[in-house]
């Protein structure tokens, strides 16, 4: 392409359309439409002889979500994922992805799906230009099309200056991002990556995050293992945690962490009238005072942010004179820790 806005014409129309799905999508929603589901895996179950890796797994995972996948080494996150990709062959249970009807591993649902696997998979013998052409031909892609979509995609991964080095001359993380931009190549439905992050440095994750976080923007449902669970608390809305072979629990971020903690731990400070802010606290419905400190009160709250203003100013109205009050925020860290039994990943 001969200039740089006619390289960004694919990223702007996918981003116009993500937005448009987003819109409708949501507005939908908001009237009491069910989520479209984008993955659906029932009754997953996978043997090796007597032992079981993965056993009777159901995951929804809705469209446009950027879902973390977490859990132990060998709770059986990658063997999920390898069957969804095609990879392996599951001992019973079924896999769809969006409203394609077709068989595990063929053709059909590989096109429904973008892979970046834990060890990327590049030629050290091509040119970054010459990778994408490999892939893209193994999509049966025009020569035209793999062209311009090798530029908008090497903007994207921030790219474009290395289309005429080597492969093998790229830093890790340059690779990692040349894999992802080679998964959207044939623009799948379904970006699955397998601890994308593994042996990066930390600016190299810093750019994988934005980069994911830039495609979820756009409306990409994308599916990522990973060991690193404050950057996975970062980036995603939803989670599923696993542990030998099970899915624990799945879902919102936020929900799993309020249904765990029973509620939202609040934390005032107060400098006078302690006593009748205690007294107004236990008056209000919901509200239980679990510790009363020197200038501090801790409450535990299941009310919405609305509901939690209010009374912070039902505080103030009875002269409370506060100088701090803070929600305690859950990790992820120690939600999985909860979970899995405090099992080391």
């Amino acid at each position: 392409m001969s200039t740089k806005a006619g390289r960004w014409e694919f990223v702007f129309a996918w981003m116009i359309s993500m937005y448009v799905y987003r819109y409708t999508h949501h507005s939908q929603v908001g009237k009491g439409a069910r989520l479209i589901s984008m993955l659906h895996i029932n009754k997953l179950t996978k043997n090796y002889g007597n032992f079981t890796a993965v056993n009777q797994l159901t995951l929804h995972i809705p469209e446009g979500d950027l879902f973390g996948f977490v859990g132990p080494n060998g709770a059986g996150k990658t063997t999920t994922i390898r069957i969804v990709c095609g990879l392996l062959r599951a001992t019973s249970g079924t896999v769809r992805i969006g409203n394609t009807a077709a068989p595990v591993g063929s053709n059909k649902m590989k096109r429904q799906i973008g892979y970046v696997p834990d060890f990327f998979g590049v030629y050290d013998n091509l040119k970054v230009r010459e990778y994408m052409d490999l892939y893209g031909s193994m999509y049966r892609m025009n020569s035209r099309d793999i062209a311009k979509l090798t530029d908008d995609l090497l903007e994207l991964v921030n790219l474009v200056d290395k289309k005429e080095v080597y492969v093998d001359t790229l830093s890790r993380g340059m690779k990692q991002r040349l894999c992802v931009a080679r998964a959207l190549l044939h623009n799948p439905k379904l970006l699955i990556l397998d601890e994308p992050n593994s042996g990066l440095d930390p600016r190299a994750r810093v750019e994988m995050k934005e980069l994911l976080k830039n495609l979820h923007s756009m409306g990409k449902t994308i599916v990522i293992s990973s060991h690193i669970l404050s950057e996975l608390s970062e980036m995603c809305n939803s989670i599923g945690i696993m542990n030998r072979g099970h899915l624990i629990t799945a879902g919102r971020i936020e929900d799993i962490m309020q249904q765990l903690t029973g509620g939202k731990r609040i934390h005032i400070r107060v400098i006078s009238d302690k006593e009748t802010a205690v007294r107004t606290l236990r008056e209000q419905a919901g509200v239980v005072v679990e510790s009363v400190l020197e200038n501090e009160i801790i409450i535990s709250n299941n009310g919405t942010d609305e509901q939690i203003s209010e009374l912070i100013g039902r505080l103030i109205q009875n002269q409370v004179i506060l100088t701090d009050f803070y929600r305690e925020e859950g990790s992820l860290e120690s939600l999985f820790m909860q979970l899995t039994g405090g099992n080391a990943q």
